[in-house]
């Protein structure tokens, strides 16, 4: 099994699920912790010899799928029908369930709490819409904080284009220069513009949760990863997690997860099914959640989690209405390039910046499916 690990706590709860395993079923499991996952599942590929069961991760799902690197099993396992459907949609391809969700995060408004009620903020004022968000973080910015932070990349600017009712593909077509994607980008630059929201480059930090956790962002985008940092690193910063506002086109939010990998014709395939089926199992998941904070992909599980970590039911609701990010083959380069284009925003021409996304995907989604 390879695995790309958060670290020892990750790394030794799935080897201690896998030894558990093994020792009802008579069955020996390895597992390997990479250094860089996607480089040694790559090579394992390109020499006949992956591994029998892998993390593969949404960004990369749609490239291994279509290339015919995968099993799809999934939907042959007792538990098929658990998983949340978004998560089933992310790990689909050419209609067919590929392989079985681990887990789950989604992006959440992570707050301050001491500022927010130096602020004079209450309950009351956790924003819902985005008028909300503008007036909370308006009130929030001081000259040492400014009020809203997250990081300047599609993975998470994209959830303001996709509440502006935009999405970058729309079944068979590219749609990335559709207004709501440009009303999107305009409502993040109009925070920009004010004074509210800054990257946190600006803010001699290297990610969302690091600003946060010095104080310099009172509120960020960001997903469940954020409670471990923050109790590593900054133990005594206090802080809440609500959902996203929503826009005029509604609620969203972006779903991040990697599935349990299978390669294509695997000899080991019955019983490496039986692993997952263990691993996927609630009570297992939930045992991953206590250990490294990852939230189950089943909804009975991630109903579990909710009450067991009331702190978090927030990520939990917005898987409700939770998209993964647009992943097809080929997208992720073009995805690279939007971001660079996104460190000009402040400065830029919205409509410009989607007109030149929407050639690179069309591009990329021709060659994909032609």
């Amino acid at each position: 099994m390879l695995i790309g690990s958060s670290g020892d706590a990750e790394t030794s709860a799935v080897q201690a699920a896998a030894d558990a395993w093994g020792a009802e079923t008579g069955n020996t499991v390895e597992v390997i912790a990479a250094s860089d996952l996607n480089q040694q599942l790559g090579q394992g590929f390109s020499g006949n010899n992956p591994p029998d069961l892998f993390y593969m991760g949404w960004d990369q799902f749609q490239t291994y799928a279509s290339n015919g690197y995968l099993e799809p099993y999934a939907d042959s396992l007792s538990n098929a029908d658990q998983f949340y459907p978004a998560l089933k949609d992310a790990f689909t391809y050419d209609g067919k369930f590929y392989c079985a969700p681990k887990d789950f995060s989604t992006l959440g408004l992570i707050i301050n709490t001491d500022m927010w009620a130096a602020a004079g903020l209450t309950d009351a004022d956790i924003p819902t819409d985005w008028d909300g968000l503008t007036a909370a973080a308006t009130k929030l910015t001081t000259a040492d904080t400014v009020g809203l932070s997250f990081g300047q990349e599609y993975a998470r600017i994209g959830v303001f284009m996709n509440q502006a009712g935009g999405k970058l593909v729309d079944g068979d077509s590219i749609t990335a220069s559709s207004q709501g994607n440009v009303d999107g980008l305009k409502y993040v630059q109009s925070l920009i513009s004010a004074g509210v929201l800054k990257f946190p480059p600006q803010l001699e930090a290297g990610w969302g949760g690091e600003a946060f956790g010095l104080g310099k962002a009172a509120m960020v985008i960001e997903g469940p990863w954020i409670n471990g940092a923050l109790k590593n690193d900054y133990p005594d910063v206090k802080y809440v997690a609500a959902e996203l506002p929503a826009g005029p086109g509604g609620s969203s939010t972006f779903t991040f997860s990697n599935c349990w990998g299978i390669p294509v014709g695997s000899p080991t395939l019955d019983v490496t099914k039986s692993l997952v089926e263990y691993l996927t199992t609630d009570e297992q998941q939930l045992a991953f959640s206590e250990a490294f904070g990852v939230i189950p992909s089943t909804e009975s599980g991630a109903a579990a989690y909710a009450e067991k970590f009331p702190e978090n039911a927030s990520f939990v609701a917005g898987n409700d209405y939770a998209v993964s990010p647009v992943a097809f083959a080929g997208a992720s380069a073009v995805l690279g390039d939007f971001n660079a284009s996104l460190e000009g925003l402040a400065t830029a021409d919205a409509a410009t910046l989607l007109d030149a996304l929407q050639g690179n995907l069309e591009a990329a989604y021709t060659k994909a499916n032609g």
